[in-house]
């Protein structure tokens, strides 16, 4: 049996999960991204205390399976953008459409109806926050960062980089106070 988990988009959340599944003694085999594997059927009391201490850290038990595959859609784009080196052969959509098994017309029309944006615009969100932790730990040059994140061009990931931000990412890199977002809170530009 699997379990479907909003807002579950950084390994400190697989953390937090992990240690919620402990303290209401359900067992699992695994904790992904968005999705835990349980071992065994679990109890309704289980579940509503579940349910309820997750809420405790912004996370929440999706029921619905149109919310579950639009998750699904965010994980894939987060999975790739922040966690992944993997260098993609296709391009994004056909990577999208593969990976979860969908036509990416209909993955794009349920995401945007349901989220408000585009699936472009929640990944350039992602990349550009991505783009600023790379800046700000100053381990790679922007040719190398533009690379890793699939640009490309130094040129198209600067003027996407000024556009969302306001700044080009030499001026960012120089500032004193550099704003991050988290994770959770990315998603329209």
């Amino acid at each position: 049996m699997n379990l479907h988990i909003k807002n579950m988009v950084s390994l400190r959340c697989k953390i937090i999960v992990k240690e919620v599944l402990e303290k209401t003694g359900v067992q699992f085999n695994a904790v992904e991204l968005g999705e835990v594997e349980v071992k065994e059927k679990i109890a309704d009391w289980q579940y509503q205390l579940l349910k309820l201490n997750l809420s405790l850290y912004g996370l929440e038990l999706i029921d619905n399976k149109k919310a579950r595959l639009i998750e699904k859609i965010k994980h894939v784009i987060i999975e790739l953008v922040h966690y992944s080196d993997e260098q993609l052969l296709i391009n994004f959509s056909d990577h999208l459409s593969k990976k979860l098994q969908y036509d990416y017309t209909y993955l794009a029309n349920i995401f945007s109806e349901s989220e408000g944006i585009t699936i472009e615009k929640f990944i350039i969100s992602h990349k550009i926050e991505r783009v600023k932790e790379l800046l700000i730990y100053n381990e790679l040059s922007l040719t190398q960062i533009a690379q890793k994140l699939h640009y490309s061009s130094v040129s198209h990931i600067s003027s996407q980089f000024k556009k969302v931000t306001g700044f080009t990412p030499s001026l960012y890199k120089q500032q004193k106070q550099n704003h991050r977002n988290n994770l959770e809170s990315i998603c329209i530009i």
